[in-house]
Parts: structure tokens; C-alpha cells; sequence
């Protein structure tokens, strides 16, 4: 697949996996996201490797994130997104939602999926809406999947 690089003032967004900075998306994930807390780095790297990715930069340093899981032809999963909290306020979030839902590979999908409890404002402005039929939505869900054993027992009691 082709690398996507959009500037737009000092700002860039890019779909290059080696411009991204693994420890900084690892370390928002863990430590601020809510959504990933404990994530093991080796987990990342992992999703970084199997998804389409969105970085934000100015300069060299990463501010924002996104990826999508997808097949390109039928289904999308828009995960792990973020912009770091002094960079909020800027319309950046905006522009990686546009970037994302314009990219040529993500054109034609019968579906997206996203999980958020945060910005529903920001998404529904890119056609996404509470699920019109959640008694058909299934799940299997693992909340301490990323504890320790230790951690996971002492939950249990």
C-alpha cells in the first residue's frame, strides 16, 4: 500500500509505520487512554504491524494517532486514537477524522466499527451513530486482558 503524507502548516500526517514512535503510542495507551491500560509494548508493536496506521507530527515528534483494522473491501475498525492533550484545541483531530475517512483504500466499506466513550460529537460528523440495532450486536469482551495474574485474581475477590 501506498504512504500517505498530507502537511498542513508545521503539522503532518503520515501512514509511514517507520516515522511512527512506538514508546510514545505505548505510553499514551497504557498510561492516559482509559481503553488500554497495561497494554504490553509487545502488543502494540503488534497492532501497528497489522493495521493501517495515521500518525500526527510536527517535526519528528508524534502528537496524534489512529489506526484502522480493516479488509479494505467490506469492514473497517477505527481504534486507538488520540492527540496528545497540548496539541487538543487545534482542529487536528478533525483533520486525521478527514484523512482517515478520505483514504483511497477505505473508500466503498459497507461498515465501520468504532468504540468510544469520548468525542461522540467529533465522529458523528463522519456518519458514525449509535448502533439502530444493538440487539444484534455481539461481543466477547476482556477487560483485564493486559493484567497480570496476580492483578486478575485480586479483582476477582
Amino acid at each position: 500500500m501506498d504512504i500517505l503524507e498530507i502537511h498542513k502548516n508545521e503539522y503532518l500526517i503520515s501512514t509511514d509505520k517507520k516515522k511512527l514512535d512506538i514508546e510514545s503510542i505505548h505510553n499514551f495507551l497504557t498510561h492516559e487512554s482509559g481503553w488500554s491500560n497495561g497494554i504490553p509494548i509487545e502488543k502494540v508493536e503488534k497492532s501497528i504491524d497489522n493495521s493501517l496506521n495515521f500518525g500526527i507530527y510536527i517535526g519528528q515528534k508524534l502528537i496524534g494517532y489512529a489506526r484502522v483494522i480493516s479488509d479494505f473491501s467490506t469492514i473497517a475498525y477505527l481504534g486507538d486514537i488520540f492527540i496528545l492533550t497540548e496539541y487538543r484545541g487545534l482542529g487536528l483531530s478533525k483533520w486525521l477524522m478527514e484523512t482517515i475517512m478520505n483514504h483511497k483504500e477505505l473508500q466503498g466499506l459497507r461498515r465501520w466499527i468504532l468504540l468510544t466513550s469520548t468525542a461522540e460529537w467529533l465522529y458523528e460528523k463522519y456518519g458514525f451513530t449509535k448502533l439502530p440495532k444493538p440487539e444484534i450486536y455481539m461481543e466477547k469482551y476482556n477487560p483485564n486482558v493486559y493484567l497480570n495474574k496476580e492483578e486478575t485474581d485480586a479483582n476477582k475477590v
